[in-house]
């Protein structure tokens, strides 16, 4: 994947978010809240092409050489959700890792609909993304203790197709967890290519969990994308949840569903522990 993006200097105005995304307002009661208890948790800077972004790390508070989990955000970025999924992770043992990617478009967590945030969403190159991926990567093993050796990879809608191409551009990846990605596509300038076009190549063993009732996500894209995956020597595989909306794993939303977000959980413990991550 063409990894070139922009030299020029770039200044970080933005923070994380604090809370959950404005978009996402009122937060459901089924909303998950993840301590920091026996944590280091909170928003670090990493240093990337041209500049710094914004990143929430979670990790244990005692202990070293920890594998690392890149967490990739929804569309909303990186607000409670996303922070907070990084400290269960964290719980479990991992240097988890979530870079706020948008940051150079501009802050969604303040937009008040998906309108809003999707013509700031589709000014991000894929390049960019990747890229800032690498770094964020290159921090972890330097600055946080992170064991490069054994890297993981999660993410959730925007971030499970972004999980996808990044297992795919960076072979150093021991496992990913795809949560309902975008599959199928058409090749732009900055996107230009999907999932579908690196199935057959990919080598990282990565767990998609897709929901049969995803309305943004057709089964029929799903069936195209297994079979090319048939082809390729990553041992990767799909699991369909038949009742199972588009973002089922977001506890914080109407779509949330605890029967199949807690299995998809249990899966990608299994998936990390499997592949050495």
């Amino acid at each position: 994947m063409q990894r070139e993006i922009t030299r020029r200097k770039f200044i970080v105005t933005a923070s994380l978010a604090t809370g959950f995304a404005l978009a996402v307002q009122p937060i459901s009661a089924d909303a998950i809240a993840t301590d920091g208890k026996g944590l280091i948790a909170g928003a670090v800077k990493i240093p990337v092409q041209g500049g710094e972004i914004p990143a929430y790390r979670a990790m244990p508070a005692e202990g070293s050489n920890f594998p690392i989990v890149l967490v990739i955000q929804e569309i909303f970025g990186v607000h409670e959700h996303i922070q907070d999924v990084t400290r269960r992770l964290a719980k479990l043992g991992y240097l988890a890792i979530a870079p706020e990617l948008f940051v150079r478009q501009g802050d969604v967590s303040k937009l008040s609909s998906i309108n809003e945030i999707r013509p700031i969403v589709a000014k991000v190159p894929d390049a960019q993304v990747i890229s800032d991926l690498d770094s964020t990567v290159a921090w972890a093993v330097k600055s946080a203790k992170g064991n490069a050796d054994r890297l993981g990879i999660t993410g959730f809608c925007w971030g499970g197709r972004i999980t996808w191409l990044y297992a795919a551009s960076n072979p150093k990846v021991k496992a990913g967890v795809a949560w309902y990605g975008r599959l199928v596509g058409d090749a732009t300038a900055l996107q230009p290519k999907h999932p579908v076009d690196i199935a057959s190549s990919l080598t990282v063993p990565v767990l998609g969990l897709y929901g049969g009732k995803d309305t943004g996500i057709p089964l029929t894209t799903v069936d195209q994308f297994r079979d090319r995956l048939k082809s390729s020597r990553s041992k990767s595989e799909i699991i369909v949840y038949p009742d199972a909306p588009h973002a089922f794993f977001a506890d914080y939303r109407p779509s949330y569903r605890e029967k199949e977000a807690k299995d998809g959980w249990k899966r990608l413990q299994a998936w990390f522990k499997q592949h050495g991550v």
